[in-house]
């Protein structure tokens, strides 16, 4: 919680959030031969091993969270990535897009285009149906 004061100067209690952004790494394991495949098998924890290491170095740690995730229900567009508050999907995420995720989105607030995923279940603002 942290305090504020209003214009008639009483104290008020707001919520605080635990992480200003949380991002989400599925890690889910499918049989070889399920035809979605997995996030696992697509690199996804190499993806979120990254992820942790240069958050720490960036000195975002207790700001900025990646956490594995089992099944977001997204294989098929693996390895897949979703960061909240502002709730983005990420498919097709590499090792390669990690840093450009992290200075773009994370540090600047602007979601990686290339990146989201264009099935319209996911990041439905972008989505005309």
């Amino acid at each position: 919680m942290i305090t504020t004061l209003l214009p008639n100067n009483k104290l008020i209690l707001l919520p605080m959030k635990r992480f200003e952004k949380h991002i989400f790494v599925c890690e889910n394991v499918r049989p070889p031969d399920d035809s979605r495949g997995c996030c696992s098998a697509k690199g996804s924890l190499e993806v979120r091993a990254l992820l942790k290491k240069r958050i720490k170095e960036l000195g975002l740690k207790g700001k900025v969270r990646a956490n594995s995730s089992g099944c977001l229900d997204a294989c098929e567009f693996g390895a897949s990535v979703v960061v909240y508050p502002e709730e983005v999907w990420y498919g097709g995420v590499t090792v390669n897009d990690v840093e450009e995720i992290l200075q773009s989105h994370i540090l600047n607030n602007k979601p990686v285009e290339r990146l989201k995923i264009k099935h319209p279940h996911f990041n439905k603002d972008g989505v005309k149906i």
